[in-house]
């Protein structure tokens, strides 16, 4: 926890509609006459400069739907006038727990360039069907998990946009298309002729 007391009674003061300032003031370690004093000291040119740069920041990192980071928020404000360093402004907002999200690359997943048979297509592009078990879809698509990029295959009936069979893998084989394939079977066994 920071020490700086003023972090400190800042916390306690966007807090007190929560909990007790006594309590608060006992837990975090600091005295409760320090905090009513600190509350009455004017608020000096130098943090409510920070403040409105604050509230800058984060409404432009929130117009950008929360993707900018530190780089791409310095040169916004750079673009309205205010001169700041990417430095600074990366700092407040670590201090503000402003975080970017992190776009994940695309990974390829098709390989074109090969010598193997290409099964026809079936469909013709005509993904309507009238009943449900007379067409099933298979994907393959790269995923960003908890556990990182996993390759997740799937089965799916076209008539009831069901999942029906599915199996992930930290590498596309066809283990991981027969697996999804052999879980929808279980699922819900095919009509004859369906799979060809």
């Amino acid at each position: 926890m920071c020490k700086r007391p003023e972090v400190i009674y800042s916390f306690i003061k966007q807090h007190q509609h929560e909990f007790r300032v006594a309590k608060m003031c006992q837990v975090l370690g600091v005295s409760k006459s320090g905090y009513y004093e600190w509350l009455k000291r004017p608020v000096s040119n130098q943090k409510k400069a920070k403040a409105k740069l604050v509230a800058k920041i984060r409404r432009i990192h929130l117009q950008s739907r929360g993707i900018y980071g530190s780089p791409k928020i310095t040169k916004v404000l750079d673009s309205e006038g205010i001169k700041v360093s990417q430095k600074t402004v990366s700092k407040i907002m670590k201090e503000n727990n402003i975080k970017s999200k992190t776009v994940k690359k695309y990974k390829a997943t098709t390989n074109s360039n090969h010598q193997l048979p290409v099964s026809p297509n079936l469909l013709n592009q005509n993904f309507r069907v009238d009943a449900p078990g007379k067409a099933w879809v298979a994907d393959i698509t790269y995923i960003w998990t908890s556990q990182g990029w996993l390759y997740l295959a799937t089965v799916m009936d076209l008539y009831s946009r069901r999942i029906l069979g599915w199996a992930m893998d930290k590498r596309m084989t066809k283990e991981l298309v027969i697996s999804a394939l052999q879980r929808a079977i279980d699922r819900q066994p095919p009509k004859e002729g369906l799979i060809h």
